[in-house]
Formats: structure tokens, C-alpha cells, sequence
């Protein structure tokens, strides 16, 4: 064997499963893997909790079928959301909290209730903060993750995409709405519910 092979040893003994390489060269490149885990569960914490609120905002959303049919899109976007991070949760040594209840308080958003007031404006507004608490979430982990963490980094930047996607989606339809302004999104209908057309992986199943 070629022993000038610099990636053939590290920090983590051969045969050592006690210790990851992946966790390793993540500290190596200056961002703390154990921080990084616990905001990521966070992070997920309020995508799952924003798929549940959204279910429920959705359908008091009767006879506004357009806004309906963006909400669902939202919603099944952020469950994409939560699959695509839950194995790196995993591969950074933690796991998801086996309390729902726990998992929902530990969210990084505040839950999207549905107002006392369901009007369409409410709810759109509603929608709107919603989305613009996961671009902060999901950039402060951009920033944690680049040049550190690439494969962090590349899902954070994927979902990132979609979330700046669905503010704008509720600045155009809130506009219209509250203030009767066009405010275009300039976007085009996602071709299937809940597309994810940057962080879906591999489809759930058919009504996804």
C-alpha cells in the first residue's frame, strides 16, 4: 500500500466506530457539528410543525381555491423540507426527540396558528411571517455550513430556494388581498402539488 496517500488516516482510528469522519473534518473546517445538529433538529422541528398549522390554515381557506391551491403547495414543500434533513440528523450523531410535544417546542418558528379572525388576509398574512422565519432559519445555516459543511450547506441553499420562493408567493396574493396592489412573485404554478423542484429527492408517494 502507497502509505503517501494523504486521505488514508485522520483523527479517527481505522476500525473505529465510536467517532465519524464526516463529524471530524466538519470541526476541522471551523463550525461545531454538536451546534449544527441541534439547530438543524430546530430547523425541522418547525418544518413538521408549519406542515401540520398549514394543513389546518389551508382549509379554512374554502372557496379561495387559488390561495388554496398555493398553501398546499407550501405545506407539502416544507414535509419535503423535514425528510431531506432528517438522516443528517442522524449522520451527525443525534436524533429526532421521541416527544412530539418536545419536538414542537423546540421549533425555530413560532407555530402558524390559525387567527381568531380566519379571514383570507389573515391567514395569508399569517403564511407570509411564516415563510420569512425559515429564510432566516435556513440562512443563518447557510452560514454556519459554507466552506465547512457542503453537504449541510447544499441542503440548507436547496430549501432556502423554496422558502424565498413562498414569500414571495404570499407577498403577491397579500397584496392583492389587503391592499388591492399587483406586487407580481413571477412565478408559474409548481407542475404537482408540493413539486419541491429543489429539495425533493425522491417522491413520498402519489398524492405528493
Amino acid at each position: 500500500m502507497n502509505d503517501d496517500r494523504p486521505h488514508m488516516s485522520g483523527q479517527v482510528d481505522p476500525g473505529d466506530t465510536s467517532r465519524r469522519v464526516g463529524m471530524e473534518v466538519i470541526r476541522e473546517r471551523g463550525c461545531d457539528p454538536e451546534e449544527l445538529r441541534e439547530k438543524l433538529i430546530d430547523a425541522i422541528g418547525a418544518e413538521f410543525t408549519t406542515y401540520y398549522y398549514y394543513t389546518n390554515l389551508r382549509m379554512h381557506l374554502a372557496g379561495e381555491e387559488d390561495y388554496k391551491e398555493i398553501a398546499e403547495d407550501a405545506r407539502l414543500e416544507d414535509r419535503a423540507h423535514f425528510e431531506l434533513v432528517v438522516p443528517r440528523v442522524y449522520e451527525l450523531e443525534g436524533s429526532l426527540p421521541n416527544d412530539l410535544a418536545e419536538f414542537a417546542d423546540r421549533a425555530s418558528c413560532a407555530p402558524p396558528k390559525l387567527p381568531d379572525d380566519p379571514s383570507a388576509e389573515n391567514i395569508l398574512e399569517v403564511l407570509l411571517e411564516a415563510e420569512r422565519c425559515a429564510i432566516r432559519t435556513w440562512s443563518e445555516v447557510c452560514d454556519m455550513t459554507r466552506g465547512a459543511d457542503p453537504r449541510t450547506y447544499d441542503m440548507a441553499q436547496r430549501i432556502l430556494n423554496e422558502e424565498m420562493d413562498h414569500e414571495a408567493w404570499f407577498i403577491e396574493l397579500l397584496s392583492k388581498e389587503r391592499d388591492g396592489e399587483v406586487n407580481p412573485a413571477g412565478h408559474f404554478a409548481r407542475g404537482e402539488p408540493g413539486d419541491a423542484p429543489y429539495s425533493t429527492n425522491n417522491r413520498f408517494n402519489d398524492s405528493a
